[in-house]
């Protein structure tokens, strides 16, 4: 596994690079775990520009705290994806 042409591996949705399928449960754990941030991530920065936008529309807030607010969800998301740097992967 692992073998083949660069153009089979690029369009590949998943390449095997070895011959040992055991690992094959701990990949699919941090796919799940990527796609339930990635899901929460999408989820949260939806909401907060909702908020702002119904705060601005209403007149409780500023076009420029709607900005911040969106700059720092996107410094949350990304510290949130950041996380999954964190699992620990057996060798």
């Amino acid at each position: 596994m692992g073998a083949g042409t660069a153009q089979a591996i690029e369009t590949a949705d998943v390449v095997l690079m070895g011959d040992n399928l055991q690992r094959l449960p701990e990949v699919l754990r941090i796919a799940h775990a990527a796609m339930g941030t990635v899901r929460f991530n999408i989820f949260f920065s939806v909401a907060i520009k909702l908020v702002f936008f119904a705060l601005v529309l209403a007149g409780l807030s500023t076009m420029w705290m709607a900005v911040l607010a969106d700059v720092g969800a996107s410094l949350l998301v990304t510290l949130n994806g950041m996380r999954l740097l964190r699992m620990r992967v057996e060798a």
